[in-house]
């Protein structure tokens, strides 16, 4: 691709979706001197009534409702947000015209030269690895913060008059797909699970674009990735670089979980024990395997006694994210989990796995593609009840219901205060209601942190 700077200054830039990231790049193309059209196919949101009067001030050219495809098709580069499929029109329309296409992350990278990053992708779990690796870069005493799917855009941290030193970047096969300059210091592939097949015409292609992490690849790469995971080592095997894994299942690599004496180790030493991992599931202490010998790889200061100690005592104080696996309350002796966050089987499946109370399992919403018979064994061993809801309910149940072995699952409608009273209604001191839906929120939600804030609302309006 020529040079970026080029592009941004020979011709009109496009920036195709003006949502958090379509903001920020057309914030940052507009700041270095680019002629920025901005477009999206929704309504302009409302919440967002200030952000077109601060683009109006950079000259920029905003339209919502629709985009303008000629428009598109003369520009002299595209940059897509990750909410915009690659089947888009308005993304058709500038790739069948020449136009270079790039995504907002790789806008951001081309203005942080010297910012060092921790790249973490993955189906599940990357939101929490990446979190726990910025709390952790704190806690050894240098300046981070976490970035790109987590809800910062990257575009913003380049905003910054000073970038901190490092990113802990979280990146969705989204973002990957039109993604080419990523080189981190160290890179992380936390598992490889179906997802994403409402977008994808394959497994193959959503898994090539997690790949894409290793583009860039070379003989000092620094790369941590999940020793369990079958998938993630066959598609791993060839990569260039130096590879460290992580194992919760005992396995002789440089960060594993001895479940037998609960005991946590990097690099075969000690390094904390279960009980001081503030989070519920054994996929949690994978997380912490992972961002622990993530961070511990970063820098060679990292690895000294002092910077151990302080990792372990990161990892202590670090706690649950919104939305996934988050106690939110606990009303007559009843928790109420609050996992909006799990949208795919896999996410749902470990969650319910991590259950120590008998549980009111919510499943359902917007169905994207996946099979839910792989919840089944989970289920069996850990729940009370199963609730089917949304667009996905009857799927949930036609896939489930001559499988769970006596465990009621009963159909309900899109009524979200409907499910919140049913579960209450089911649920005996000692039990517990949680939230994983295993489907995405757009039948009945905005998005998966609406969905997570209503169940939050209603778990606690009794308390």
């Amino acid at each position: 691709m020529r040079e970026l700077h080029h592009l941004l200054t020979v011709g009109e830039v496009a920036v195709i979706g003006l949502a958090r990231s379509g903001l920020a790049a057309a914030t940052l193309a507009a700041r270095e001197g680019a002629n920025v059209y901005g477009s999206d196919s929704g309504a302009r949101p409302a919440h967002e009534s200030s952000a077109p009067g601060a683009l109006v001030a950079l000259g920029v050219d905003a339209q919502w409702g629709g985009h303008d495809l000629a428009r598109i098709a003369k520009a002299s580069l595209a940059i897509v947000s990750p909410g915009v499929p690659p089947q888009a029109p308005a993304v058709v329309a500038a790739r069948d015209a020449g136009v270079p296409v790039i995504s907002e992350v790789e806008l951001a990278l081309w203005f942080l030269p010297q910012t060092r990053l921790i790249a973490v992708t993955g189906t599940n779990g990357k939101t929490t690895v990446t979190s726990l690796i910025a709390h952790l870069l704190h806690a050894v005493g240098t300046d981070a913060i976490a970035a790109g799917n987590i809800g910062q855009a990257l575009s913003d941290v380049a905003l910054m008059a000073e970038p901190p030193t490092w990113v802990a970047l979280e990146m969705s096969s989204f973002q990957l797909h039109d993604t080419y300059s990523l080189n981190p210091d160290v890179g992380v592939l936390t598992n490889l699970a179906p997802d994403h097949l409402d977008r994808y015409e394959s497994l193959g292609d959503y898994y090539a674009d997690k790949g894409r992490l290793f583009a860039n690849a070379s003989t000092t790469s620094s790369w941590v990735t999940n020793a369990d995971d079958a998938e993630v080592r066959r598609r791993t095997a060839g990569v260039a670089g130096a590879h460290h894994r992580f194992s919760v299942g005992g396995l002789p690599v440089d960060a594993r979980f001895d479940a037998g004496h609960g005991a946590v180790s990097l690099f075969d030493a000690p390094l904390l024990v279960r009980a001081d991992i503030p989070l519920i599931g054994d996929h949690n202490v994978a997380n912490v395997l992972a961002a622990t010998l993530a961070v511990a790889l970063a820098d060679r200061e990292f690895r000294t006694p002092l910077a151990r100690a302080r990792i372990a005592a990161g990892v202590q104080s670090f706690t649950a994210l919104p939305n996934r696996l988050e106690v939110v309350a606990d009303v007559g002796g009843v928790t109420w989990i609050n996992d909006s966050k799990a949208t795919n089987v896999s996410s749902a499946r470990v969650a319910i796995e991590g259950m120590t109370r008998p549980a009111i399992v919510l499943l359902g919403g917007k169905h994207k593609g996946e099979a839910y018979a792989a919840l089944a064994p989970a289920i069996v061993k850990h729940a009370k009840a199963v609730l089917a809801y949304g667009e996905a309910a009857e799927r949930v149940e036609a896939d489930l219901g001559a499988l769970l072995q006596g465990v009621p699952l009963e159909r309900l409608g899109s009524s979200f205060e409907e499910v919140i009273r049913r579960a209450r209604a089911l649920a005996t001191p000692g039990d517990a209601v949680l939230l994983s839906p295993a489907c995405s929120s757009y039948d009945m939600f905005t998005n998966y942190e609406e969905r997570g804030a209503t169940f939050r609302r209603l778990a606690r309006s009794r308390s």
